[in-house]
């Protein structure tokens, strides 16, 4: 395939039995789990996954930073968000797996491709829930009550307090998704109505009046110019990254061919609505320059407005938020580990499971990550959000890069009539899929424009990759004796 294109190659591909002789691939990481999560329990799941800390906290100091041009900076990265779902979903009625897309790429690009999205992914969440529980400590210090207790303690409540629901079963884990999602969809909601109305009664916001005065008063859309935009969407593509969620709980959940598609194709519409629309609004509420990065802007809003309570019950609405991320990574972190334990790739331990059949191995070895994350709260307060950010954002990158190189092999092994395509599919493929990558690449480029902590993350590239080389020597004998074994156990059941 060096030299041709991937349609050249399936125009050329001899003839093979019907996709339906196939035999399916199995995934020893998808057997002991429970079907408890219901369409209702998917469908939020969906909403939660596209409404998080990177909206609730992350907006407010990329709109004093980019203006609000960042309304565009989001729609441009939530069209790729929603290809990579689009692409997951399609991965997902074909086979559905706890393991996700690394399961998929274990059956297309064999066990490296397994072990290096894995880790990728893993490298995102334990990052992530860094960020989380520094977010939940940071909306915390919003009340007098809580101000005076170190950042450092107040993380690691919110990890406790999580982590021990987690643990309990993926019922308690879809129920409280469920209502934390609830909680968040609510209040965005909320916030629009209260929006709108202000802005088209002119109301009066601490002395400035909303409407689009705010913005032409102040620069226009990109008072900055166009390159502070290019240079927050590296911070934009974390405010997705859960996107991805719902396509790791398909594997616990009874009929997805049924419930997925709904839940995916509602992501496209959510992101309108909730990303952009919020985003404008706060826009015409209050000049740009009215934002921090200390404060979640739709506090800061209401905050202005003098409604007592008002700024206080947004500020718990973006606590919720967090904590639902931080509920999110460790149980989507659990359950790709487990399916990279049964293989060789993961420590053995993550493979492991309790009476509530959950992969409590895999749980806590990500907690063990947010403890450290404490730790970074206790040495630098005040910049751990931002360092761990960029970190989650290489994470999130190699993710969406996996998922997308998974979709592009499945597609060629359609055109080749090895598999067969299920109805719902990424539309225009594999130009989608390529563009999308070349999209990632273009995000890495601006991280490394950006200087200051983004260079130097990108400068950690070339130690992540290493790190991965070097583990990917330390597990193969381990992934192959396993493989092996495998198939003589294959070759046995078929005798």
């Amino acid at each position: 395939m060096s030299d041709r294109t991937l349609e050249e190659a399936a125009s050329r591909a001899p003839a093979a039995p019907k996709a339906s002789a196939q035999p399916v691939h199995v995934d020893a990481g998808d057997e002991g789990y429970s079907k408890d999560l219901k369409s209702r329990h998917i469908n939020m799941i969906a909403i939660g996954g596209a409404i998080g800390t990177g909206l609730f906290l992350g907006a407010g100091g990329r709109l004093a930073n980019a203006g609000p041009s960042l309304a565009i900076a989001y729609a441009v990265c939530g069209v790729f968000a929603f290809f990579v779902v689009r692409a997951l979903g399609e991965l997902v009625l074909y086979r559905p797996s706890s393991g996700a897309f690394v399961s998929y790429a274990r059956e297309f690009m064999g066990e490296k491709g397994a072990y290096t999205a894995g880790w990728l992914y893993f490298l995102n969440w334990s990052t992530t829930t860094v960020a989380d529980i520094t977010a939940a400590a940071t909306y915390a210090h919003f009340w007098s009550m809580f101000s005076d207790i170190p950042s450092w303690i107040l993380a690691l409540i919110a990890l406790s307090v999580v982590l021990t629901v987690n643990l309990i079963s993926v019922k308690y884990f879809g129920e409280m998704e469920f209502w934390f999602s609830i909680v968040k969809v609510g209040a965005l909601v909320a916030f629009l109505l209260v929006g709108i109305y202000l802005v088209a009664t002119s109301h009066p916001i601490d002395g400035h009046t909303p409407g689009l005065g705010s913005i032409t008063d102040n620069g226009g859309i990109f008072p900055a110019g166009m390159l502070p935009m290019l240079l927050v969407i590296q911070g934009v593509v974390f405010a997705y990254a859960s996107v991805e969620l719902c396509g790791v709980a398909a594997g616990e959940t009874e009929n997805p061919e049924k419930i997925m598609p709904k839940a995916i194709n509602s992501i496209m519409w959510r992101v309108g609505v909730f990303y952009v629309g919020s985003v404008v609004l706060l826009a015409l509420l209050l000049p740009y320059t009215e934002y921090s990065a200390d404060q979640s802007p739709f506090v800061t809003v209401f905050d202005k407005l003098g409604i007592p309570g008002a700024a206080g019950i947004m500020n718990l609405v973006v606590l919720t938020a967090a904590l639902s991320s931080l509920n999110s990574g460790l149980y989507s972190t659990g359950r790709i580990l487990r399916s990279m334990a049964m293989s060789g790739s993961a420590p053995k331990f993550t493979a492991r499971m309790n009476r509530g059949k959950v992969p409590y191995g895999g749980v806590l070895f990500t907690a063990a990550f947010g403890v450290m994350g404490v730790g970074l709260n206790y040495f630098m307060p005040d910049d751990a959000f931002e360092i761990v950010l960029n970190f989650a954002s290489i994470g999130i990158l190699g993710t969406w890069a996996m998922v997308m190189l998974c979709s592009l092999h499945f597609w060629r092994r359609a055109r080749e009539g090895r598999v067969e395509r299920p109805s719902y599919r990424l539309p225009w493929a594999p130009y989608t899929q390529i563009v999308t990558l070349v999209f990632l690449v273009v995000v890495l480029v601006l991280m490394w424009s950006d200087g200051g902590v983004g260079r130097r993350t990108i400068l950690f590239l070339p130690l992540i990759a290493a790190a991965l080389v070097g583990g990917w020597f330390m597990v193969r004998r381990r992934v192959a004796e396993i493989a092996t074994d495998r198939e003589r156990a294959a070759a046995e059941q078929r005798d």
